[in-house]
């Protein structure tokens, strides 16, 4: 490219002193040596040897000598002009460029007061008219650029468009009145009537009608759309893309938003991100909220670190904070809770004040409203109204679990957390035998009780003890809450003991069941002894019954014999 915009001018000259060359007969009216052109009092006055100029109109090119390629159209256009390929057409135009060179000036008292400037190209009346140093600028438009000295690399097309730079550099403004008020800002653009048009800041760029109209020292700012972010003043990094996004942010920074009417009334809030029409439509100085979604998080107004994702999340929150809904109407009308999470569709869309509510899947926790600490988890876990830390998890009331590998679920009532009973040696230390630790268990008092309504509405008829009551026997068999209340108790504990008692007098059971053998025993040796002698005895008895009888037998015998001989 260089080569050929050296090679054109190059090639003029060959042509206009090559011998071959013929001039017409009479020459042109205003035609001179060297390929110059000059019409109008005083045009090319001071030229030497300078060629291929053209001058059209008083004082045009008046100053020229030795430069060569300008073209001036209009009275003074490039008046004070020493420097090559220049073009000015119209009154005025370049009137001031002394050695700026590669300057388009079409327009009356376009460039007027350019003196070095240089690659600058402005077109309309008084574009780029107080430029004097300034490079690379494109100025189209009535007073485009109008007030720029000495910055470099600006586009302006539009009437006014940068109208009040003056150093401001590599600026970009599209539009009337765009960037009007900018005077030192760089690396801005702006594009539509308006844009940016009190800006004085850097790095902004504003894409619709009025959008970023009112920014003054704001920087890092994106706003596309009619009046996106139109009345932000000094506010930072904010991204607004949508008619009227983030309309009213005047000192907010760090805004996202993107949608019709996203973040449209927020002035002062920061970390704010709206991805959806209406998204945070009200919220003013909430600030690291996050919102996608039709009409997410729409009349929220000062509550902060909320995030909404879906239609109508969080539509109703005003000052709650730390909230979190995924889903359509996923916490639709919460207004003050706080530090409350939705998961699913219409998952607790009922709650309005509730506070640390936790409902993952469609329509969880629906019928929650002002109760707090709840866990619903699982499709339609509805729950119900005003409850505060009750916990619902599908199936667990509708699936069996049995066998060798089942285990109790326990909680820890002072963490919550969940978990199963553990007794293996591995977990233990300071084992020792339970002794008489266990009869405790006979101060106890069993009784009968129901619990109230709130607890169990059907109030069905219970059996156990009561935790207080326990305390005062052993304190280590009651549970107590993370208030350090008493909430239930050790059952496992009571059945260990009840075992330790068990085993204990099944002990002295055997004890007596062996004393009993042993008793036993020497009876039946005893009896067998006694028995022995008995029938010793007995066979005594016997034989002596037997002599007495003979004896007796005999004696009868011998009272019966003398009488026999007496009568003889």
């Amino acid at each position: 490219m260089k080569i050929f915009i050296l090679f054109v001018p190059f090639a003029l000259i060959c042509f206009a002193l090559s011998p071959a060359a013929h001039a017409v007969v009479p020459a042109p009216d205003g035609g001179y040596p060297g390929g110059n052109t000059a019409e109008g009092q005083n045009a090319l006055f001071n030229l030497t040897t300078g060629g291929f100029n053209t001058a059209l109109g008083m004082l045009s090119l008046r100053s020229i000598n030795t430069a060569n390629f300008n073209t001036a159209v209009g009275a003074a256009a490039l008046l004070a002009n020493t420097a090559d390929e220049n073009t000015a057409i119209g009154t005025g135009a370049l009137l001031s460029n002394t050695i700026g060179t590669f300057n388009t000036a079409v327009g009356g008292f376009v460039l007027l007061s350019n003196t070095e400037g240089s690659f600058n190209t402005a077109v309309g009346d008084r574009a780029l008219f107080t430029n004097s140093t300034g490079n690379l600028n494109v100025a189209v438009g009535f007073q485009a650029l109008f007030s720029n000295t000495t910055g470099f690399s600006n586009t302006a097309a539009g009437d006014q468009a940068l109208f009040s730079n003056s150093t401001g550099n590599e600026n970009t403004a599209i539009g009337d009145s765009a960037l009007l008020g900018n005077i030192s800002g760089n690396n801005n653009t702006a594009v539509g009537s308006g844009a940016l048009l009190n800006n004085a800041a850097d790095d902004n760029t504003a894409l619709g009608s009025a959008a970023l109209t009112a920014n003054t020292t704001g920087t890092g700012n994106t706003g596309t759309g009619a009046g996106a972010l139109s009345l932000n003043s000094t506010g930072g990094s904010n991204t607004a893309n949508g008619a009227s996004a983030l309309q009213n942010n005047t000192e907010g920074t760090s805004n996202t938003a993107t949608g019709f009417s996203a973040l449209l009334s927020n002035t002062t809030g920061n970390g704010n991100s709206a991805n959806g029409t209406f998204a945070l439509q009200n919220s003013t100085t909430g600030a690291a909220n996050t919102a996608s979604g039709t009409a997410a998080l729409r009349f929220n107004t000062t509550g902060s670190f909320n995030s909404a994702a879906g239609f109508n999340a969080l539509n109703s929150n005003t000052t709650g904070n730390q909230n979190t809904a995924s889903g359509n109407n996923a916490l639709q009308n919460n207004t003050t809770g706080i530090q409350d999470t939705a998961n699913g569709d219409d998952a607790l869309q009922n709650n309005t004040t509730g506070n640390e509510n936790t409902a993952l899947g469609f329509k969880a926790g629906l019928n929650a409203t002002t109760g707090a600490g709840n866990v619903y988890i699982g499709s339609q876990m509805i729950g119900a109204a005003g409850e505060s830390n009750h916990t619902y998890i599908r199936n667990i009331k509708d699936t069996t679990v049995s066998g060798g590998g089942t285990d109790t679920v326990t909680v820890n009532l002072t963490t919550g957390l969940l978990g199963h009973l553990s007794s293996s040696r591995r977990y233990k230390e300071n084992i020792k035998s339970m002794r008489e630790a266990s009869e405790a268990l006979y101060r106890l008092k069993p009784v009968t009780y129901r619990f109230k309504k709130e607890i169990d509405p059907d109030q069905s008829l219970e059996y156990g003890l009561v935790a207080e009551d326990v305390a005062k026997v052993d304190p280590n068999l009651a549970i107590r809450n993370a208030k350090g209340d008493i909430e239930s108790v050790r059952y496992n504990a009571v059945n260990a003991m009840l075992l330790n008692e068990f085993l204990k007098e099944h002990k002295k059971v055997q004890e007596l069941e062996a004393a009993v053998a042993k008793q036993e025993a020497i009876v039946a040796k005893q009896q067998k002894n006694f028995q022995a002698t008995a029938a010793d005895q007995q066979e005594q008895i016997e034989g002596l019954t037997e002599g007495l009888r003979k004896v007796s037998a005999q004696l009868e015998l011998n009272k019966l014999a003398p009488q026999t001989v007496k009568n003889n």
